[in-house]
């Protein structure tokens, strides 16, 4: 059921996509007077079609889901030389310049719009996630030699607000690429709110593919460590430990969240440690030896100490919500910001700057559209609306046979004023092809080896 459910949540997020991409081209054609004669979700052998409207334009769905097309009237494709004068009007080729780039440029336009509609309905709706609370940060670490501290709430990175974890993440993945420093103004409870930098050079060895809010030390602020349950018969249950137990201190370090806990108790197999616990609202002392236990630690196995103890308690949550003009300005921000990270992205793994193992393929995309479409309508959106920017950017690569490639062909023939020589566009177009089909056999073993 579970394979199931990601194929279908993918071939949802990847029809819909493409339909409203096809969808941008189909409706700029007609409104520009071309004539159109194949609407197809997906590619390859024609499965299904019915033809429709005065054009009898077929309507169709193909072999392959990934992927789809508009067909126009054409002279490089057919022969039109038999075709009456009102239906060379609607030729594609015998557009002036201008139409040309706007029915090209429309299919990633409409990916761009899809992407502003759905997070500004999610923006207005409002979306629930970890505040910006950070934990304590990990010793040695930048955010710790920076000087901030667990319970501070991060409220701006680099002038940019900051409203919740996943802005934090998005800030710090921004200073990664910029590889500058990164000023971070937290809010201290009753003292106000301070400002620290954490250098360029904390950045400089980093990569996005890493988790970088970790890599620098940050963490979710967690709630105290209370017990939620004690297995019987563990060494918890042994040491008296109950349900509802608060830990306030180990070997006479205080427990500020239940990440310090965890960390002291599987940092110390084997090793009796005293106990400070909270007992409704009784202070008691209890000792507790955690029980040695192997674990897998990537190739490599690692000795930890278990207590066989369930924590209660979740992170911080929040709920940001927005009235319509803001939700529309703050999609805007959003699609823009996501477009031009994603072009430095490209532009710093052709430069060697970014690994070429960030290009990810449909076996990636679908293991995310199953895993976003389990936890909730709002994270499969949210989804929807960042594959749909990547579309958007992917078409408008200067990569002949997308978009791109053509819109830099009109463009040329606007400064020129002739169109580019046929010659020239059939060598770029093979060029194109190639460069398109290793492109995709990256992303496939970049997926491949992601899943072994």
């Amino acid at each position: 059921m579970s394979l199931l459910h990601t194929l279908l949540a993918f071939l949802l997020a990847i029809g819909t996509l493409v339909v409203i991409h096809e969808l941008g081209h189909y409706l700029v054609a007609r409104w520009c007077g071309v004539k159109v004669l194949r609407f197809s979700v997906g590619m390859g052998k024609v499965l299904w079609s019915r033809r429709v409207g005065p054009d009898r334009t077929e309507w169709a769905i193909s072999a392959l889901p990934l992927g789809g097309y508009v067909k126009m009237l054409d002279g490089r494709e057919a022969d039109v030389s038999g075709l009456p004068p009102e239906e060379l009007k609607r030729e594609f080729t015998r557009q002036n310049v201008w139409k040309r780039i706007a029915i090209v440029a429309a299919g990633p336009l409409a990916n761009f719009l899809l992407a502003i509609l759905l997070y500004a309905v999610l923006f207005m709706t409002g979306i629930q996630e970890v505040s910006s609370k950070i934990g304590e940060p990990a010793p040695g670490s930048a955010a710790d030699r920076a000087g901030l501290d667990g319970g501070d709430v991060v409220v701006a990175i680099n002038g940019e607000s900051v409203s919740g974890w996943s802005d934090l993440r998005w800030q710090l993945i921004q200073a990664t690429l910029e590889k500058e420093d990164a000023r971070i103004v937290v809010r201290r409870l009753h003292r106000g709110d301070f400002t620290f930098t954490l250098p360029a050079a904390a950045f400089s060895k980093l990569d996005i593919e890493q988790d970088v809010p970790s890599a620098l030390g940050f963490s979710i602020a967690l709630p105290p460590p209370v017990l939620n349950k004690v297995a019987p018969n563990g060494p918890g249950a042994e040491a008296g430990l109950q349900p509802g137990d608060q830990i306030t201190h180990v070997d006479g370090k205080p427990m500020r969240d239940s990440a310090a806990f965890l960390h002291a108790i599987r940092s110390n197999p084997g090793r009796a440690l005293q106990l400070d616990v909270l007992r409704q609202g009784s202070a008691i002392a209890l000792a507790i030896t955690p029980r040695a236990e192997q674990q897998k630690a990537g190739k490599d196995s690692v000795t930890i100490g278990k207590i066989q103890v369930e924590l209660a308690g979740q992170p911080d949550m929040i709920v940001v919500a927005s009235g319509p003009l803001e939700a529309a300005g703050k999609a805007v921000q959003k699609v823009w910001d996501t477009s031009v990270l994603t072009v430095k992205m490209f532009g710093r793994m052709v430069t060697g700057e970014v690994s070429w193992k960030n290009v990810t393929g449909p076996i990636t995309i679908a293991d995310y559209a199953g895993q976003t479409a389990r936890v909730g309508l709002a994270s499969y959106l949210s989804f929807l609306a960042f594959i749909s920017i990547s579309i958007g950017v992917l078409n408008l690569l200067p990569i002949p046979v997308l978009d791109g490639g053509h819109l830099l062909y009109y463009s040329l023939e606007v400064l020129t004023g002739r169109p580019v020589p046929e010659r020239f566009g059939e060598i770029a177009q093979r060029l194109g092809v190639g460069l398109l089909v290793t492109l995709m056999a990256l992303a496939v073993f970049n997926d491949v080896v992601r899943l072994l």
